[in-house]
């Protein structure tokens, strides 16, 4: 029963590409894996918003979506019904083409990074040998689209957020970047599905072989998770449409359904960078305890990437917004050195793997204070800086 749950989406497509001629069924197969994905993660999107309203609500002290449907359930939908009957308006300056391929672009960048993401154990759409490097090439072809809608619009506050935003994510691509390189060089390998194998096994079959579980893999998680929220735009990283300041920022100039599908592309990049930080630290598909593994893999992928996604949404209610003199210190003061710190610490670990008996608690130690003490100095350091300004007005 557990071997046939397991191998249930590929029983079903192997069904449905049963109809078709031999030769067509690869291309079959493929669109099977497109539908499967805009379907689960296109629903998955649209409950997210709902979990999230309601988190926040509940942060809050109020209630949240509730009127329509049964406990609000039925609110995602209300909101895309809204979203496509209301009016698109495009500015008479705008360059109508890239106004419009803008908000479609960035919505098929952060779909196109699922395709490399192992959901389970026979579940990854497309199994590279260079996955990784796969994944942050569609991620960054997103910094295109966003720039393109702030130019597009023909308005001097949507493109100084473009810029703005630009700024960011390039700032915290190197973290983040910095982060995914030590799993790299520890499990020897590019594929997003063999570096879920290497995390296989239980010491006692309780303890899990995941990254996170070291001092290097907890370090590198801590950055990519920081890296991971600012390159959405996502509290307290929301710089890009901080309305106090740059009313939407570069959606100024969007309403209707393309002011949706940013939000929508938002959503996609976020649980996209989350799996990735579930593949890379937290064992993938792997189940935490090894008599777990009667749950199929998928669940428990899914599983980890909505409490990941449930500690942002946390981080949101929580954190206030940053200064952007702030965010930049953040990312090139702060996460680039421990960064850089924690590759010289994955490479000692990776040394000193022969170690044995009371040497693994040296080992332990060692790598330990080599994240720790850093963090505390380079902390304190950046935290004397980060005092209230103080204002100076002509008398």
């Amino acid at each position: 029963m557990t071997a046939t749950l397991e191998r249930l989406p590929l029983l079903v497509r192997d069904w449905i590409t049963g109809f078709f001629p031999e030769p067509v069924r690869w291309l079959v197969s493929g669109l099977l894996a497109i539908v499967a994905i805009l379907a689960v993660f296109g629903l998955y999107f649209a409950y997210l918003t709902l979990a999230e309203r309601k988190f926040l609500g509940r942060f809050q002290n109020r209630p949240g979506p509730n009127r329509t449907g049964p406990f609000g359930l039925l609110q995602p939908f209300a909101d895309a019904v809204k979203a496509l009957t209301k009016e698109d308006i495009v500015p008479q300056a705008a360059d109508k083409l890239l106004h419009f391929l803008a908000p479609c672009l960035v919505v098929a960048f952060g779909l196109i990074s699922f395709a490399v993401i192992p959901f389970g154990r026979y579940l990854i759409p497309v199994d590279l040998d260079a996955a990784v490097l796969y994944f942050f090439a569609a991620g960054v072809s997103s910094e295109l689209a966003l720039f393109m809608a702030g130019w597009a619009s023909h308005n001097k506050y949507s493109m100084i957020s473009a810029m703005r935003a630009l700024a960011q994510l390039i700032s915290y691509e190197l973290p983040l970047l910095l982060a995914v390189v030590p799993v790299i060089m520890l499990s020897g390998t590019l594929s997003t599905s063999k570096i879920v194998v290497a995390q296989g096994g239980w010491t006692f079959g309780i303890i899990p072989h995941w990254n996170v579980l070291t001092p290097w893999g907890f370090a590198g998680f801590f950055i990519f998770m920081i890296a991971a929220v600012a390159e959405t735009n996502r509290s307290p990283f929301d710089l890009p449409e901080a309305e106090s300041e740059l009313i939407a920022g570069h959606l100024t100039e969007y309403s209707g359904f393309k002011y949706a599908l940013f939000f929508m592309a938002e959503y996609f990049g976020m649980s996209a960078l989350c799996g990735l930080g579930v593949t890379l630290f937290l064992g993938g598909w792997q189940a935490p305890i090894d008599i777990l593994q009667v749950v199929p893999s998928y669940v428990w992928f899914m599983v980890k990437l909505s409490c990941v996604i449930f500690c942002l949404m946390w981080v949101r209610a929580t954190l206030l917004r940053l200064r952007i003199d702030q965010l930049t210190r953040l990312a090139w003061k702060f996460l680039v050195p421990l960064g850089l710190i924690n590759l010289g610490n994955a490479a000692f670990w990776h040394l000193s793997a022969d170690w044995s008996g009371p040497l693994q608690i040296v080992r332990w130690a060692i790598s330990a204070a080599v994240i720790v003490i850093p963090f505390v100095l380079i902390g304190r350091t950046l935290s004397s800086g980060l005092a209230p300004r103080t204002y100076r007005y002509a008398t």
